[in-house]
C-alpha cells in the first residue's frame, strides 16, 4: 500500500468514525469467507457494516495519542462494525459473538468514549432507535384514543339507559 493509498484510508476511516453512532471493535481471526460474509450480511440488513483495517491507520484516524485506552483495542486482526444508530452494531456483534467462538467483541468507543467488552454488551441491550420512536409514536397515540373513549362513553351509557327503559316498559 503506497502513501496516497494509505492516505485515502485514513481519511475513509475518519468519516466512518465521525458518521457512526458507535464502532465496535471485533478480533476476527479463524473465521472463514462464509462467515464474514454472514456477519456482514447481518450488519447491512440492521443498516450497518463491518471492515477489516490496518491497526495503525485506524489509529491514525482516530488521531488516538500513544498509550491512549483506543491502542488497547487495535492490537491483532482487527474488525470494526458500525452503524448511524449507537445500538445497531453493538446489538449484531453481540448475538454474533454468542453463535461464533471464533469471534470476539474486544470492545468499541462512541466518539470520544471508549467502551470495554462489557459496555458494548450493555449497549446491545437498549433498544434501538426505531424501537424507541415506536413506543414513542405509541405513547402519543394513547392520550388520542382514551379520549375518544371518553367522549363515546356518555352517549353509549345513555343508550342503554334508553334501552333499561323500553324494556322494563315492554315488560
Amino acid at each position: 500500500m503506497d502513501r496516497a493509498q494509505k492516505a485515502e484510508s485514513i481519511e475513509s476511516l475518519k468519516s466512518v468514525f465521525a458518521d457512526a453512532g458507535a464502532v465496535v471493535v471485533t478480533h476476527n481471526l479463524g473465521l472463514t469467507v462464509a462467515e464474514m460474509e454472514d456477519l456482514r450480511g447481518r450488519l447491512r440488513t440492521a443498516g450497518g457494516a463491518f471492515k477489516v483495517v490496518k491497526n495503525r491507520l485506524a489509529l491514525k484516524a482516530l488521531e488516538a495519542a500513544e498509550g491512549s485506552d483506543h491502542h488497547a483495542l487495535f492490537k491483532g486482526p482487527v474488525g470494526i462494525a458500525y452503524a448511524p444508530d449507537a445500538v445497531t452494531a453493538a446489538k449484531v456483534t453481540a448475538e454474533y459473538a454468542k453463535g461464533n467462538d471464533k469471534f470476539v467483541v474486544l470492545g468499541g468507543f462512541m466518539g470520544d468514549k471508549v467502551l470495554d467488552a462489557k459496555g458494548v454488551e450493555t449497549l446491545s441491550k437498549l433498544p434501538s432507535l426505531d424501537q424507541i420512536r415506536a413506543s414513542f409514536l405509541g405513547l402519543l397515540n394513547t392520550p388520542a384514543t382514551r379520549i375518544a373513549g371518553i367522549t363515546q362513553a356518555p352517549a353509549a351509557q345513555l343508550a342503554r339507559v334508553f334501552n333499561a327503559y323500553a324494556t322494563k316498559d315492554a315488560a
